[in-house]
């Protein structure tokens, strides 16, 4: 197997992406610990594309021997630029209203969460899974959707409910702040949330 061009070209968006998205979350939680407060946050954005690189390359070397690797690599890609598209928009929203709990908490990461579904549907679709549309029917385009689209709902259910359980049930411990339990709460219920898309996306949505 080869190393395609593309492949290189779209870690590397991956990484730019995830870099800005990640500045953002860091600006809204005004994280002080040193290791963070030291580097300028223009370095994120100039530094992720190499970091999503590299892992590409080495998951490719993997690759040789044992070829999931190959197809893993993008997944994990995708998964973090899936949560992070998930807690920069959670944290844009928070940010423009001022808004760390209660139902609108809850509303706001329903939104974040289906940006980042939509966006994990496109990317798994055509880069992690190589299922594109031209051996494809209208029914079957429609039906893997469909599929999709329920998948993704229960996902969305899943990861709603355990983020609003963490925020709004369970509230801020250890003195942390609302924004920063937020994000915890947000962290723990992508993670879960994640484990159930990757299990729905391959085996039934964009299984060949």
């Amino acid at each position: 197997m080869k190393l395609k061009k593309s492949d290189i070209i779209v870690s590397l968006i991956i990484g730019e992406a995830a870099g800005w998205l990640l500045l953002v979350v860091i600006k809204n939680i005004s994280l002080t610990f040193p290791a963070i407060s030291v580097v300028p946050l223009w370095i994120w954005p100039v530094s992720f594309p190499f970091f999503c690189l590299i892992w590409f390359l080495f998951a490719f070397l993997l690759s040789k021997k044992w070829l999931v690797f190959y197809q893993a690599a993008k997944f994990v890609l995708v998964g973090g630029l899936n949560f992070l598209v998930d807690l920069g928009v959670l944290n844009l929203l928070i940010f423009l209203t001022s808004i760390a709990s209660g139902w609108l908490f809850s509303f706001f990461k329903g939104i974040s969460f289906a940006v980042a579904v939509l966006n994990s549907y496109f990317l798994n679709k055509f880069w992690t899974f190589k299922r594109g549309t031209a051996d494809q029917s209208a029914g079957k385009i429609g039906k893997e959707f469909l599929s999709f689209i329920i998948i993704s709902l229960i996902g969305l259910g899943l990861n709603n409910l355990i983020a609003s359980l963490v925020v709004n049930w369970l509230g801020p411990q250890w003195g942390l702040t609302e924004e920063l339990w937020a994000n915890i709460g947000a962290v723990t219920a992508s993670f879960l949330a994640m484990f159930w898309n990757f299990v729905g996306y391959k085996f039934i949505v964009f299984k060949k």
